[in-house]
């Protein structure tokens, strides 16, 4: 059977391009969303036109009973649970003495709390088949931090941290966890850049060019089909931070 795959903020960006190509490749998807449904019905209907379906589901990922409810409709319908991919994610561009308790809790509940969530509610299912993966979308700011971005960077290296000890937890029932951090790719999150901006960083990156969510989307897959590799931050950024 197709493997059964859910994956969180599914309706835009690098997760929505991670929705439709592992449903191109055969796998089952199960798209979360919370605020975006117009652009997670396009999503459906331009896979639908390839004769591909998909699930997309409104959930809060921040609230607990939402996602248990997401993952009793994917238990119910599929059977099991094969891959967890976090990918919710939002970023906020601010002088940090000016980021208020509403600011910490609002990035770090969306980015970090959720994919904690997450992870708790599908394991019962995973180690019950002694299989699974899960991969967390981090970003290079988890890793070497990003100046106007600290709360955000603060929840993605709290993602990494929560990467590494989870595979060591989960190593002995056959359940890999890995994360991937993007460096600058093309999407609306890094609209704040100006063209200059984003020419001055592409001088910075040895590759010479922005990443685009195809790139991403190759990582994940590959993760999915991989059966040795775990606790690992893989860093997809075009040589920007080595």
């Amino acid at each position: 059977m197709e493997k059964v795959v859910i994956v969180t903020g599914a309706s835009r960006g690098i997760g929505r391009e991670i929705a439709k190509q592992l449903a191109k490749s055969k796998m089952r998807i199960i798209a979360n969303y919370n605020q975006s449904e117009q652009e997670a019905k396009e999503l459906k209907k331009e896979l639908e036109k390839e004769g591909i379906q998909i699930d997309i589901i409104k959930a809060d990922i921040t609230k607990r009973k939402e996602v248990q409810k997401l993952i009793q409709f994917t238990i119910e319908k599929y059977k099991k649970i094969d891959v967890l991919i976090n990918n919710a994610g939002i970023s906020e561009y601010k002088i940090f003495t000016e980021e208020t308790d509403e600011d910490w809790n609002k990035i770090i509940n969306t980015n970090l709390y959720s994919a904690f969530i997450m992870s708790q509610e599908v394991l019962p299912n995973m180690i019950h088949q002694k299989q699974g993966c899960i991969i967390n979308i981090s970003s290079i700011w988890g890793i070497t931090g990003a100046s106007l971005e600290v709360l955000y960077s603060i929840s993605k290296a709290g993602m990494n941290g929560m990467t590494k000890a989870l595979a060591k937890e989960l190593g002995p029932s056959n359940i890999r966890v890995n994360a991937i951090a993007p460096g600058i790719i093309e999407t609306k999150m890094n609209n704040k850049f100006s063209k200059e901006e984003l020419e001055q960083i592409k001088e910075e990156i040895p590759l010479e060019r922005i990443g685009k969510t195809q790139d991403i989307a190759k990582c994940v897959k590959w993760l999915i089909e991989d059966n040795y590799t775990t606790g690992q931050i893989i860093s997809v950024n075009g040589g920007w931070a080595i």
